[in-house]
C-alpha cells in the first residue's frame, strides 16, 4: 500500500499542494503534520511509521518533509528497509524499492558519514593548531556583546562606592558572580572585602 505523508512547518503553510500530489502518485492514505522540520518529535510521522506494514511504501513530496537533517534521514531509510518498508518522494531520484533507488541512497548514506568524517577531522586539526599557539579549547573569555552595556553600567555603579555589591547587582538584574565576572571583565580591582560579602 501506499502512503502519504505530508508536512509544513508552520500553519500558516498550505498542504493542498502536496496531498493532491500524493493523492495523483496512488497513496491510498495520506498522513498530515505541522511541525518544524529540526524538530526531533514529529508525533504524527512517529504513529504513521508504527503503523506501515512489510511491503508498504511512504510517499513525500520531497525528502525534505520526512528528514530532519541527512543523518536523521540515513537512519529512518535503514529501519525502514530493514522491514522491508520502500521510501518515494515525488521531487527527488529516490525510490528505495528499486535497486538502483536503494544504491542512490546508499551514496547519500555515504556522503552524510564522510561529512561528519571530514567535520570531525577539521574540527581536531584546528584544536591541535590552537594548542599549539598556546590556546586551550572552550568558552571564548569575556562577556557576549549584548552584555557589554551591563559590565560598563556594572563598573560604573562599583566604582561610585554607594551601593553594595548585592545592591548593584539586584538594580542590574544579574547574580552576583556575574558582576564579579563583569568587573574582572573590565579591569576593575576589588577589594578582599567586597568579595567576601
Amino acid at each position: 500500500m501506499k502512503i502519504g505523508y505530508a508536512r509544513v512547518s508552520t500553519r500558516k503553510q498550505n498542504l493542498d499542494m502536496q496531498v493532491f500530489a500524493l493523492e495523483n502518485a496512488g497513496c491510498e492514505k495520506i498522513y498530515e503534520e505541522v511541525v518544524s522540520g529540526a524538530k526531533a518529535d514529529r508525533p504524527v510521522l512517529n504513529n504513521l511509521i508504527k503503523q506501515l506494514r512489510d511491503g508498504d511504501v511512504i510517499v513525500v513530496w520531497k525528502l525534505d518533509r520526512l528528514g530532519r537533517s541527512l543523518k536523521h534521514l540515513v537512519e529512518l531509510v535503514h529501519i525502514l528497509i530493514q522491514r522491508n518498508i520502500g521510501l518515494c518522494s515525488l521531487n527527488d531520484p529516490i525510490d528505495t524499492t528499486s535497486p538502483q533507488g536503494r544504491l542512490i541512497f546508499n551514496i547519500f548514506g555515504s556522503l552524510a558519514e564522510f561529512e561528519r568524517d571530514i567535520i570531525k577531522e577539521r574540527t581536531d586539526v584546528g584544536l591541535s593548531a590552537a594548542r599549539a599557539r598556546g590556546r586551550l579549547g572552550g568558552r571564548p573569555k569575556g562577556v557576549p556583546k549584548a552584555s557589554e552595556a551591563t559590565a560598563c553600567a556594572a563598573e560604573t555603579l562599583y566604582r561610585e562606592g554607594k551601593l553594595s555589591v548585592m545592591q548593584i547587582a539586584k538594580k542590574l538584574n544579574i547574580s552576583k558572580n556575574t558582576l564579579y565576572k563583569y568587573l574582572r571583565y573590565r579591569n576593575v580591582e576589588i577589594s578582599k572585602y567586597e568579595h567576601k560579602t
